[in-house]
């Protein structure tokens, strides 16, 4: 479909060019359509994701839910972010995790046994399998969940440095997992993702001292991009700097508490979506 960015009105254009940077003033025989009529089914499928998205949201507020969308890059860590995390808060709220990978389980292997419900949600099915989750995806994943039992839900996006920040998944907030072994430039090379979060873990920490790198710097790039954000260097591996994620899950999760359920006037808050593959932990 070629390339195209979605920006933070909601209006989509796409960046169909030559190698030399030109228009194609030819056909495309691609089977796609172009121009736009592209642009107009990009705008389409935004939409209905975001009225999936107010769909998810509604149900985990009218169970007193709050929800967060966990992304990074692959390898940067999240998975182990999150397993310290399930280990820490699991005796003081109970939490729900919908796993998103391309294929395998691997990651919700790490996940069970750690007291949290887990969903575990493929996206192989395709070309090549979905590089993001969607809200459809994740409405789905929550049949997988028992939503009136739960404080909080973590959804660990696909890993990917780009495409889950461009979805609404029916989140509240965004978080993200960035290792200092990526380099201190890709805020700059690759800003969406770390534009649109809330709370970013600046994780690995404990490898500093083997690499050429300045953690200053990558706090720089980040402000360039994101100047409210809240940074947390951390290593999930050795713990270090890890409470205060803690406390800021805390604090997130504790709004829900705080100001109650709201009525479910849909009717969709315990009946979502379709099958999915569930574990217990």
């Amino acid at each position: 479909m070629g390339r195209f960015h979605r920006h933070d009105d909601g209006t989509v254009h796409s960046h169909d060019h030559d190698r030399e940077g030109h228009q194609h003033e030819h056909g495309d025989h691609s089977g796609y359509a172009t121009g736009s009529q592209r642009i107009d089914v990009l705008e389409s499928i935004f939409a209905e994701n975001d009225s999936r998205a107010a769909i998810n949201r509604r149900a985990f507020e009218a169970n007193g839910i709050r929800a967060l969308n966990l992304m990074s890059s692959p390898g940067s860590g999240k998975t182990t972010v999150l397993a310290a995390t399930l280990d820490e808060l699991g005796g003081e709220m109970a939490v729900g995790v919908i796993e998103g990978d391309i294929a395998t389980d691997l990651d919700a292997a790490k996940l069970a046994g750690r007291g949290a419900q887990i969903s575990l949600l493929n996206t192989n099915n395709g070309f090549g399998g979905e590089c993001h989750l969607d809200a459809p995806m994740v409405n789905r994943a929550l049949q997988g969940l028992e939503l009136p039992a739960l404080d909080l839900v973590i959804v660990e996006n696909v890993g990917n440095l780009v495409c889950p920040a461009e979805f609404d998944v029916g989140e509240h907030a965004k978080a993200m997992v960035y290792s200092v072994a990526e380099g201190e430039d890709k805020p700059l090379k690759y800003p969406v993702m770390f534009r649109s979060v809330d709370v970013l873990l600046l994780n690995k920490i404990d490898l500093v001292p083997h690499l050429d790198v300045d953690i200053a710097t990558y706090i720089d790039h980040i402000r360039q991009v994101n100047p409210t954000a809240e940074i947390l260097p951390v290593s999930a591996r050795t713990g270090d700097g890890m409470s205060k994620w803690f406390d800021w899950l805390r604090q997130f999760a504790s709004s829900s508490r705080t100001s109650g359920p709201v009525a479910d006037d849909a009717g969709s808050a315990r009946h979502l979506g379709q099958e999915t593959t569930t574990t217990q932990g």
